[in-house]
């Protein structure tokens, strides 16, 4: 197998990294400093630059607008615009959009797709997704207290959810709701398309995560469904398919996320190399002549490498096999580099003592909002003792 990009993606990274030296990484004082809405206009201009080049949505399908690139190259530009917090936003490739156009194009209807997917692939609108509950374990997705009843054409969705990314200032939600409670575990819930404008969505409260509340696409909100009435015809896939399709959406997810996270690693290792090559420690001697930090740069290295060679063959075989095939494969990506951007973020933060506590650099940022990696999509327990058990099987 070979990971070598093509010359169309070659360039298309080359162009990737100009954009982020001369316009990302500037932004980024801003971006750490200031409300994230009082940087919209400046946002959106980059955005508008974004699609003069060429570069806009490069995960989403041509017909809707976008480049339409498959798994292993998007991989790769995923993980270039990983370097910044603002990167996926500003191609137009950011969580959860980025899941919900991929389930809309696989599963919506041709009204749902003309409604919701266009724009959304265009950037013109945000979309948010609504699964996790706060009585529920996340751990175990297919217990669920969050309803949708039928009453004639329509869904009545009751209930609760929480850590609905990017709810402030969505145009719609895909809610997973239990539709047959008396049908077997995996069939008994739905996802169902709910326009934020409707009668009974709530949006109560952006969650403080780590201290910091978060606004419009940059926060997490907690939702209440109040006799939220939906059309039935507002239903995604088949009634019951709402774990199956929840489980599709995360394969590919997961590279999306490993790919950006290792984007993380690589830019926390630049940054600490670059403090420990200029900090004094002494006259005449750096941070970087200790043999402490130069440990810790050589494992950082090796092990950010290990987990990108990983990760790509996951995004290959994926592309060639299916995610169903390549199961282990993704248990194994998902806590390997989780656990690897959170060591490489955690001693670059070290190397650059109180200044890594700031937010003068962006390590701190990510200290804090990426924590949640070893979380989300899964625990990193639950992924390993899946794993397990699917290679103990073997030899059963």
């Amino acid at each position: 197998m070979n990971f070598e990009p093509s010359e169309k993606v070659q360039t298309m990274l080359a162009m990737i990294e100009e954009f982020l030296q001369e316009e990302l990484f500037p932004m980024e004082r801003f971006f750490l400093h200031e409300p994230f809405k009082s940087l919209l206009p400046e946002i959106e201009q980059a955005r508008g630059r974004v699609k003069q080049m060429g570069l806009w949505a490069p995960g989403h399908p041509e017909e809707y607008g976008g480049m339409g690139l498959g798994l292993v190259d998007y991989g790769l530009v995923s993980e270039a615009l990983g370097r910044s917090p603002l990167g996926h936003f500003v191609f137009g490739c950011h969580a959860p959009d980025a899941g919900n156009i991929e389930i809309l194009y696989l599963y919506g209807s041709e009204e749902q797709k003309a409604r919701w997917l266009r724009p959304l692939v265009a950037g013109e609108i945000r979309s948010c997704f609504s699964m996790s509950e706060p009585e529920m374990p996340g751990s175990n997705p297919v217990m669920m207290e969050t309803t949708a009843v039928k009453e004639g054409d329509d869904y009545v969705i009751n209930g609760q959810k929480w850590y609905t990314s990017s709810a402030d200032g969505a145009a719609v939600a895909v809610v997973m709701a239990v539709t047959d409670p008396e049908a077997p575990p995996h069939r008994r819930a739905s996802m169902i398309l709910v326009p934020t404008d409707t009668p009974g969505f709530e949006r109560v409260r952006n969650l403080t995560v780590m201290g910091h509340e978060g606004e419009d696409y940059m926060s997490h909100a907690e939702i209440l469904y109040h006799t939220c009435r939906v059309p039935q015809s507002n239903r995604l896939g088949p009634e019951g398919h709402g774990f199956a399709i929840a489980q599709e959406r995360l394969g590919p997810g997961r590279i999306h996320h490993c790919m950006r996270w290792l984007g993380i690693c690589h830019r926390a290792l630049e940054l600490m190399c670059s403090r420990a090559v200029s900090r004094t420690i002494a006259p005449g001697r750096r941070l970087a002549e200790k043999e402490i930090i130069q440990a810790w740069i050589a494992e950082c290295a090796a092990e950010i490498r290990a987990a990108r060679w990983l990760t790509l063959h996951t995004a290959w075989k994926i592309e060639r096999l299916g995610w169903k095939a390549a199961r282990q494969d993704i248990s194994m990506i998902k806590f390997l580099v989780a656990g690897t951007m959170e060591k490489v973020v955690d001693r670059a933060l070290q190397v650059h003592g109180g200044l890594g506590m700031t937010d003068d650099t962006v390590l701190a940022f990510w200290y804090r909002h990426e924590r949640a990696a070893r979380i989300y999509d899964g625990p990193d327990e639950v992924h390993k003792l899946a794993l397990a058990r699917s290679i103990l099987k073997e030899y059963a």
